[in-house]
Parts: structure tokens; sequence; C-alpha cells
């Protein structure tokens, strides 16, 4: 073979086929991507169970604030006030117990047309109760 420049080239030797080089980007890429949404949602979900309980916290101070305004003035209503906040406050053994105590008293004061004032120890079982209730929340 001779060009233009009348200068002899060398015969070319057997040329190889390109070899196939494993391509492993592709998957590299969506693993990158799948591991960043398992990261994202288990970040997610604690955040999730944080903010929920942060929210029964507050939940629960709520209702302690309901029992702190309890009025005896209407003994009626008071005692449907503290059945319905006191249980949802009842969640440990102490407090169930000790709302166990306090139900049999107050039911003295509902279901009825016309009720008594609230007796002393009522009143009194009421305040321990409460005075737990502050203590735990």
């Amino acid at each position: 073979m001779k060009n233009d420049l009348n200068v002899t080239l060398p015969p070319i030797k057997d040329i190889k086929p390109p070899v196939e080089i494993p391509d492993i980007s592709r998957w590299l890429y969506w693993g990158v991507i799948v591991l960043g949404v398992l990261v994202m949602a288990v970040a997610l979900f604690f955040l999730v169970r944080k903010i929920l309980s942060l929210r029964e916290e507050n939940r629960q101070k709520r209702y302690l604030e309901a029992l702190h305004r309890v009025e005896w003035s209407d003994p009626k209503k008071a005692a449907y006030t503290i059945t319905h906040y006191g249980r949802l406050l009842a969640t440990d053994d102490r407090r169930r117990e000790l709302f166990s105590q306090l139900l049999p008293l107050l039911e003295r004061y509902k279901y009825r047309k016309a009720v008594a004032p609230v007796d002393e120890e009522t009143k009194r079982r009421f305040e321990l109760y409460r005075q737990v209730c502050d203590e735990s929340v």
C-alpha cells in the first residue's frame, strides 16, 4: 500500500472486534434512587410517630385542664365531665384504680332529674385523682 507521499505502510494486522464491557451504571442509579426513597420513608415514619406522640401528650394535658375547670355548682354536669375526661386519663394501673373508686361516687349525681350538692368524700377522691394525674402528665 502506498499513499500519496510514496511512503510504504506496514500491512494492517488483524483487528479484534470490540469487547463488551459490562455496564452496571443503570443498576447503580436505580439502587441509589431506591435507597434514598427508603431512607426518606423511614425518616418520615419516625417524624410522624414523634408528632403523634407529642399530640397525645397535648391531648392528655387538655383533658387534665378540663378536669381543673370542673365547677361543682352544677353537680350533674360536673359528674359527667369528670367521668368523661377521667376515663380518658386513666391509662395506667394507679389511675385506673383511683378512677374505679371515684366512679361509684359520681353515679349518685348522674341519671337523675334533681341531684343534691356534691359531698366532701366525692370532692376529696376527685382531688386525689386529679393530683395523681397531675404527677403523671
